[in-house]
């Protein structure tokens, strides 16, 4: 196996691998091992992040007692075992088989019952995992990425059939703009996105630089909203991180937004030293595998697979945290809301961060380890 450079980790984190996790080889970081016995908390990440991305919480949930697990998921960084082939299966990639992969792991860990965090793409992981595994899953935090409940079946359709499904008319509707947008999750979903991004003119480097910056609360514009419907209209009120303009790639998106030298010396949440450790990873992996977990779901096989579980919500002590600057709130209108009423039945709290965009426990630690263990002591 290759030779990995170290990972700058702060006192008291360690990088190791777990065999025979679901199909991978998976890397994890953890903190508080030393002490058995311990209850435990796992933490996953999201796109385009890593383990590396708990860095800053791990140490004080250790201090408070738990033993922290935070894994590269499938597709990404040091895991290894998957493939990124655009033209190959993507039911590795299914949320079924990413909580498989939870599941695999607190197991061998030897966890009958953990605390679960998800953060962006992790946090639907950490909803499934809790809705369908609610005896393993005992409590669950939901970051940037709220949970509207299952999918819906058609209802009370024996003498009134359904009708057919139709190709959502918003993609073509945001085409039609006046300034022609494109939705950034379907773009993610093409051929050319990996090799936009990891290729990216400015290079890589630079390219996650803007990137992590424009999504941030370093950026002024971030201020969002509450958006009234799904149509063209009103996404395209969101910044075009999310919504994009429709001949760019996200290079070129957020290329116009890159901070400047001074700005970036300043950056204190993600020093030059710690991007320059996402940058490396992912020049040496690419996108496609965090990518693939976007393809499976602009597909239609998520909403397919987990029908299964329509009328089904999250029970167990829930809570939801993200940054007041962080538009994932409210990227799909009407989610943010349906959380906190059919898709978590016991909420215990659902904060906005000030000062924080959407990489809120990289901008803001230390407030989101006092609310995630302000919950956790709620739980016990």
């Amino acid at each position: 196996m290759t030779t990995l450079p170290q990972i700058p980790l702060p006192a008291g984190i360690r990088s190791r691998y777990v065999d025979g996790i679901n199909g991978l080889r998976m890397h994890v970081l953890e903190a508080g091992f030393e002490t058995k016995g311990r209850p435990c908390i796992l933490l996953l990440h999201g796109f385009p992040e890593l383990a590396f991305s708990w860095r800053k919480v791990m140490p004080a949930l250790a201090a408070a007692g738990y033993h922290v697990i935070a894994p590269d998921q499938r597709g990404y960084g040091r895991t290894t075992g998957w493939t990124a082939d655009y033209d190959g299966d993507l039911t590795p990639f299914s949320l079924l088989n990413l909580v498989r992969d939870a599941l695999a792991l607190v197991s061998a860990f030897g966890y009958r019952q953990v605390d679960l965090a998800g953060h962006d793409f992790g946090s639907p992981v950490a909803a499934w995992c809790a809705l369908i595994r609610p005896d393993v899953f005992r409590s669950v935090t939901l970051m940037s990425a709220p949970f509207g409940g299952a999918p819906t079946l058609p209802f009370g359709t024996a003498d009134a059939p359904a009708q057919p499904a139709t190709a959502d008319p918003v993609h073509r509707e945001l085409a039609a703009l006046p300034r022609p947008r494109k939705h950034y999750q379907w773009y993610y979903a093409t051929r050319e996105a990996n090799r936009d991004m990891q290729h990216a003119p400015q290079g890589l480097h630079d390219f996650l630089r803007a990137y992590y910056h424009h999504k941030s609360a370093d950026w002024t514009g971030n201020k969002p909203y509450p958006l009234s419907s799904w149509s063209a209209g009103e996404l395209a009120k969101m910044p075009t991180y999310y919504v994009m303009d429709a001949a760019e790639t996200m290079a070129e998106t957020v290329a116009k937004e890159m901070p400047s030298p001074a700005a970036i010396t300043a950056n204190q949440w993600l020093p030059d030293s710690d991007l320059s450790y996402y940058s490396a990873e992912y020049g040496r992996t690419g996108f496609q595998g965090g990518l693939q977990w976007y393809r499976y779901g602009t597909t239609g096989m998520l909403t397919r697979e987990m029908q299964l579980f329509a009328g089904c919500s999250i029970d167990v002590p829930s809570c939801f945290i993200s940054g007041k600057q962080d538009w994932g709130t409210h990227q799909r209108p009407g989610v943010f809301e349906a959380m906190q009423g059919r898709g978590c039945t016991r909420m215990l709290g659902c904060h906005l961060v000030d000062g924080a965009g959407h990489w809120v426990q990289q901008e803001q630690p230390a407030e989101v380890s006092r609310l995630l263990l302000e919950f956790l002591a709620k739980t016990a």
